[in-house]
């Protein structure tokens, strides 16, 4: 076949947009547990929004009793949490409630009902070949600003690990405050990466700047 010949098929299945990073989050009003909320309300702090696929249900209860956990050290890094599934809130309600009685936990953040899955739909939690009719384990970094920083997703068969949402929150905000990128298996309190030359000038520069480089293009400091 002539290469000219050639067609480019048409993908059936619909294209499914994402909020982009760097990008405003897309901002929604909804029901929750503490009440009606809208995200840009939580403009000046930071917020992790996560989706579970459904209330009582086991690997969900141990993930809500493990975000609860790392709840205060998330509130003084100025961060707020904000859970989310397709459920209603009088299902929400019945959930904190059966985890506070049961498990010996309380649920301190908001859940958001979306039992129309417009939010859901928005930041591509709704994903067919998981589940068409819940969401899977997205977990949505957006700051200060209201601009998506980060984006995890998880399926429905497997937990996520709260050590990396801490440890993502602070290695955005140590970028944000020190102009520095953090390098593979970054911890709080090891040394980043000076952001690489540009120029010439900026690469003979960084050579007297003290820094630990093992190449002119991968130097490290100590914040």
């Amino acid at each position: 076949m002539c290469i000219d010949e050639i067609k480019t098929c048409t993908c059936e299945e619909p294209v499914r947009s994402l909020p982009g990073l760097g990008e405003p989050a897309p901002d929604f009003q909804a029901e929750s547990t503490h009440g009606p909320l809208k995200l840009s309300d939580y403009r000046g702090r930071w917020v992790v929004m996560f989706s579970h696929p459904a209330d009582f249900t086991p690997v969900c209860t141990t993930e809500f009793m493990a975000f609860a956990e790392i709840a205060d050290e998330l509130k003084s890094l100025n961060v707020e949490l904000l859970g989310l599934s397709v459920d209603s809130v009088s299902a929400h309600l019945a959930w904190v409630r059966a985890i506070k009685e049961k498990m010996g936990v309380e649920i301190p953040f908001p859940i958001i009902a979306d039992l129309e899955m417009k939010v859901a739909k928005v930041y591509g939690m709704i994903q067919p070949a998981q589940s068409s009719t819940a969401a899977v384990r997205a977990v949505f970094f957006i700051d200060d600003k209201g601009i998506l920083r980060g984006m995890l997703y998880y399926p429905l068969s497997n937990g996520r690990y709260m050590p990396e949402i801490v440890r993502l929150i602070k290695a955005f905000q140590t970028s944000d405050a020190h102009g520095v990128a953090t390098p593979a298996n970054w911890q709080p309190g090891d040394k980043v990466v000076v952001p690489a030359p540009k120029t010439a000038a900026e690469m003979a520069e960084r050579e007297k700047a003290g820094y630990e480089c093992k190449d002119w293009y991968l130097c490290f400091k100590t914040l």
